[in-house]
This record gives C-alpha cells, sequence and structure tokens, in this order.
C-alpha cells in the first residue's frame, strides 16, 4: 500500500494589502505544485484576513479560480479572522492547519523565490525539528539613503543549514503542526498589536526542549516600501524591537523574583544601550562617520523601549487607526507606535 502524501499548509496573514496579496497568491500555488510534483505532500494555501471587514475575499476567490483553471489543481482557501493582530492571525492559521502535518508562513509583502518551499520541508524532514527558518533578502521600493545603507537596518542575518536556533521570526517559517500542537502553545494574542509574539512563541517552543534549526536555502524576497525606507521608521522599529525583547525576556522569566531581576537588567541594559548609543552617535558626527551615527542612533532607540519594558510598558508597533480612517487605510501597521502601560 501506497504510503499518504504529507499534508501541508501555506498561510499567508493579510490585512489590506489587496495588490501584494494578488501578486503572491500565484507563486504560492506554483510552489505547492512544485512540492506535490514529487508525490509526497499535497499542500492547500491559505489566505488569513485579518481585516474585519474581509477586504481580501475577492481577491483570494478570484485567485483560487484562476489557480483551477492553470494546471495541476491546488487548494486555496480563504479564512477570515476578525480579531485584530497578528497573533490571532497566526493562531487561526494553526487552527486551519489542523489536519495538515507541516505549516509554512510567509508575510503578504514577500515574495517566494524558487525552492522556497522544497528547502524547508527538505531540511525539516532531514532534522526532525519542529520549526525551520528560511532567510529573508531585502528589495527596495525606492532607493535607500547612505543612512540607511550604513546602518544595513534591512540586511538578516543567514547561517549554515542546519544551524541551531533558540528564536526564530515567523515570516518565513516552517512549523510541524504535531510537534507544536504537543508543545501546547499559541500565539500570546496580547502581544498581536505590539509584535514580538513570535520571539515570545519560538523562544518558549525552544525552551521546552523542541529542535529549530536554519535552512539558508530556502528564502523570500521582502518587498520594503519607500514608506519604510526612512530614519523615522527606522527608529521606531528599533524602539518597537527593543520593548518587544525586552518584554518576553520578562515573561520568560519563570517566577515573579526573576520576573522583577529581568526588569532590573532590561532596564540597565537599556540605559547602558542610550549612553553608548549617543556616544557613537556623537562620535559618529564628528568623524563623519555614517556607520557610527546610523547604528548609534538605533542602539539609543532600542534602548529606550527596553526601559519602557521595564517599567510595565507595552509599544504598540501596529496599533490601528479607530474610525473612518481605518476603513480606508491599506498600511495600518505603518501608523505611529503607541505605548501601553
Amino acid at each position: 500500500m501506497a504510503e499518504q502524501r504529507v499534508p501541508v499548509t501555506i498561510a499567508v496573514p493579510t490585512f489590506r494589502r489587496p495588490e501584494k496579496l494578488a501578486a503572491l497568491l500565484p507563486l504560492l500555488v506554483e510552489q505547492a505544485r512544485e512540492l506535490d510534483a514529487t508525490g509526497e505532500t499535497r499542500t492547500e494555501v491559505v489566505a488569513i484576513d485579518n481585516d474585519p471587514h474581509g477586504s481580501a475575499r475577492e481577491v483570494v476567490e478570484a485567485a483560487a479560480a484562476q489557480a483551477g483553471a492553470d494546471g495541476a489543481p491546488i487548494t486555496l482557501r480563504y479564512a477570515h479572522e476578525p480579531q485584530p493582530g497578528i497573533a490571532a492571525a497566526r493562531n487561526r492559521a494553526l487552527d486551519e492547519a489542523a489536519r495538515s502535518r507541516l505549516l509554512a508562513f510567509i508575510d503578504d509583502d514577500e515574495r517566494p523565490r524558487p525552492g522556497w518551499l522544497r528547502e524547508l520541508v527538505r531540511v525539516q524532514r532531514d532534522a526532525g525539528a519542529a520549526l525551520v527558518q528560511g532567510w529573508v533578502d531585502p528589495e527596495y521600493e525606492v532607493p535607500p539613503s547612505s543612512w540607511i545603507l550604513a546602518g544595513r537596518f534591512f540586511v538578516r542575518r543567514t547561517w549554515p543549514t542546519g544551524t541551531a536556533l533558540t528564536v526564530s521570526a515567523s515570516n518565513n517559517v516552517l512549523l510541524d503542526v504535531d510537534q507544536v500542537r504537543e508543545s501546547g502553545l499559541r500565539f500570546a494574542l496580547d502581544l498581536g498589536l505590539s509584535g514580538g509574539e513570535d520571539t515570545f512563541f519560538t523562544s518558549q517552543l525552544a525552551a521546552r526542549g523542541y529542535r529549530l534549526v536554519w535552512c539558508a536555502e530556502s528564502v523570500v524576497t521582502d518587498l520594503v516600501p519607500a514608506s519604510r525606507i526612512t530614519r523615522r521608521w527606522v527608529l521606531r522599529r528599533a524602539l518597537s524591537h527593543g520593548n518587544s525583547a525586552a518584554v518576553v525576556r520578562i515573561r520568560l522569566a519563570g517566577s515573579p523574583a526573576r520576573a522583577v531581576a529581568a526588569r532590573v537588567a532590561s532596564a540597565i541594559g537599556g540605559a547602558v544601550r542610550v549612553v553608548g548609543g549617543v556616544l557613537r552617535c556623537g562620535l559618529g558626527v564628528v568623524t563623519r562617520s555614517e556607520v557610527h551615527q546610523a547604528r548609534g542612533s538605533r542602539a539609543a532607540y532600542r534602548g529606550v523601549g527596553m526601559i519602557v519594558a521595564a517599567v510595565g510598558g507595552l509599544v504598540q508597533e501596529y496599533a490601528r487607526p479607530a474610525g473612518p480612517a481605518a476603513l480606508s487605510s491599506t498600511e495600518g501597521h505603518e501608523k505611529a507606535p503607541k505605548t501601553t502601560g
């Protein structure tokens, strides 16, 4: 008797980016067809619409109809998750993949390169890992300034395939659904509008003894819009990342006493980054080094975010506008971050 094909789900969380989603879905269908051509998998694509108004439905239905007419049948489904926040969308993806063995995440503003999904699946099979993370390579909508290039703010690190990880992002990642279910973990809903939900989730997964590994051959292109290629956006992101990293550290502490120690360490570490960042930025001004100016500025803002977390603040980087503005916004996550206590 022939072995059953391994069920695989590709999940795309999306929020009011119809043009980008429409361009991405056919590429994912092709990735699914390529993988299924091996005869070992049965792959579906699910778009998780996080817009309460369900604005992505028509885009997904049109792509599904086209997929059915173009070649080998691939299931392309629409799922509506009205609860705001990326954590809710990722949890919905876990639910939608309940009957699958593997779940791949890709963001709606990314594009998979050839072999993206195949390589994730290969490394997961070889390593038996609960999570495999791939590389994200930036492509800029407009030429970045020399300050942006000097800081290398959008350049992601990479490692040899199989390198063990203790934490992972979730925009180019493959999960073993069975192992995740066994762990009992879900994405933290209260981090859905602040970011850091993937850091918290994957750090917990690693802390519980599950294996996380790197795949250098699985690559997606990150389409960086002009609105992000600015000093203001980079520094806002640094503040948010410093905040979320410290929040995760505090939450992982494990006991009230350790949580207090983590808060103190975050406050001290944040202060050190602020002072060191300001000094480095000043050195950059004196020496006319844009590298020092850029990296120093980011370090200082990251430190501020850590201090905010130490005193109980949570930076809501992806806070969404309320009222009429919310209905017309296509980039709700680009708004200025808010801080809650």
